[in-house]
């Protein structure tokens, strides 16, 4: 590996291009039109126009990703998270084309990425799971199998992510018509239709487990973060250690996830995600193949650079790091700033920053792409910047995250900057006692 094509944008881009400098690999940035002036173009060795604003005449365009690798003579993939991370389709594409795939293989995507078939890997790992379907069910089967299961169920699409395509079902009623919803969701979203079921663990914490592994047969995780403060299944800050965890919970959790990478053969970065209930039970939902937009808490707690190593492995090598070199240091909190309105329902706030101030000092890092006089596109994601901050302990780290938020001037646009000020006033979250419905609860 010598150049690397960072088929991405923002803030995750430029991450990938720091990175790769530090290794001494040349990097390509590719943009949209509506792009031309963001910092990971200003900030690559190269940068190539793969065309309009539109995602899908651009950044999830194939055949212009693989024509701007091959005309600037690059010899790696890097997709950062979201967009084409985890499409099976364009990383074998990437592959046929002798492009290295700085992720896992496009078996592995599909393997961990039919949420009903990584479901049944799981239990052969022996990885608990939620009660559910063994296998997929159309709209017409779910009822029968809801009475099995027992009420009430989620109903998940097979091929999704991101919180699309679930519905949530009380009885044979609303199961029959919400699965025919979330089939149709799925298919316009993902192209399959296809749908299982699982009990519904009511008012659960979402705990996900960072793994790595590479060809050589080394398979390690690093602790878990804990990201259950989440609007509308959308995910808006995440910190490690989890509050919720008992030491020998987060031993087993952490060795559940790297049994299942094991079990899949997987290759890189990867995040294995779990329900915590409220006996201390925890249960496996999915695995995310590619770095995942928190990845930052991990680094701060572990010291380990998580982006260098998916080179390392992506280039055939062992990963640098052993199980024992990795331990958790402190806390770490990340707050996902979003070009939104927290006061005006969350809608979307896109425009020219005027007046930008980043927060610094001890254990403060931010993570974003924005710059003076940037105007923020209205076509894409709306996350801007992340703030990641470390403490001693969480006590300390919620002491840094209310500094650091203070610190925080984005001025011209509304972003989520108030609505994190308030979580960390709020009781219920500085004594960590919160979980995924916490917010529409409190609303």
């Amino acid at each position: 590996m010598h150049r690397v094509l960072v088929a991405n944008r923002g803030e995750i881009a430029l991450r990938v291009i720091r990175a790769c400098r530090e290794l001494e690999l040349e990097t390509v940035a590719v943009y949209s039109s509506a792009d031309e002036t963001a910092l990971h173009v200003r900030k690559a060795d190269a940068a190539i126009c793969i065309g309009k604003p539109a995602a899908r005449q651009s950044y999830l365009n194939h055949d212009a990703l693989i024509d701007a690798a091959r005309r600037s003579g690059a010899d790696a993939v890097h997709p950062g998270y979201g967009f084409l991370s985890e499409n099976a389709e364009f990383a074998r594409r990437c592959e046929a084309e002798g492009l290295v795939w700085v992720g896992p293989s496009a078996a592995a995507i599909e393997k961990m990425g039919d949420k009903a078939a990584a479901r049944r890997l799981a239990e052969a790992a022996e990885v608990p799971v939620v009660p559910g379907t063994h296998g997929t069910v159309t709209p017409e089967q779910a009822v029968s199998a809801g009475v099995r299961i027992g009420y009430p169920v989620m109903i998940k699409a097979a091929g999704g992510g991101g919180g699309r395509g679930i519905r949530v079902a009380h009885g044979a009623e609303e199961l029959e018509g919400g699965a025919q919803q979330a089939a149709r969701e799925a298919e316009a979203a993902f192209g399959n239709r296809a749908l299982y079921l699982e009990r519904l663990i009511e008012a659960p914490r979402h705990v996900e487990v960072q793994v790595l592994a590479d060809g050589h047969g080394n398979a390690i995780h690093l602790y878990e973060r804990e990201c259950s403060l989440q609007r509308r299944r959308q995910k808006l800050l995440e910190e490690s250690p989890s509050p919720a965890l008992e030491p020998s919970t987060r031993a087993a959790m952490a060795a559940s996830a790297v049994r299942l990478a094991e079990a899949a053969g997987y290759v890189n970065a990867g995040t294995v995600e779990f329900l915590l209930d409220d006996a201390g039970g925890f249960y496996f939902i999915e695995m995310n193949t590619r770095i995942q937009v928190e990845h930052p808490v991990t680094e701060m707690i572990t010291g380990v650079d998580l982006v260098k190593e998916q080179l390392v492995i992506a280039a055939g090598e062992p990963m640098t790091i052993a199980q024992a070199d990795v331990s958790q240091r402190g806390a770490a909190i990340e707050f996902r700033i979003t070009a939104e309105n927290p006061d005006a329902d969350f809608q979307p706030s896109p425009g020219r920053i005027d007046g930008l101030e980043l927060p610094g000092g001890p254990g403060v890092r931010v993570d974003t792409a924005l710059y003076d006089g940037y105007s923020v596109p209205p076509f894409y994601d709306s996350l801007v910047a992340k703030l990641i901050v470390w403490g001693r302990d969480r006590a300390e780290a919620i002491a840094r995250g209310r500094r650091a938020l203070e610190e925080f001037v984005i001025g011209g646009i509304h972003t989520t900057v108030p609505f994190h000020r308030r979580m960390l006033a709020d009781d219920g979250f500085c004594r960590g006692e919160y979980h995924t419905d916490y917010l529409a609860m409190s609303a």
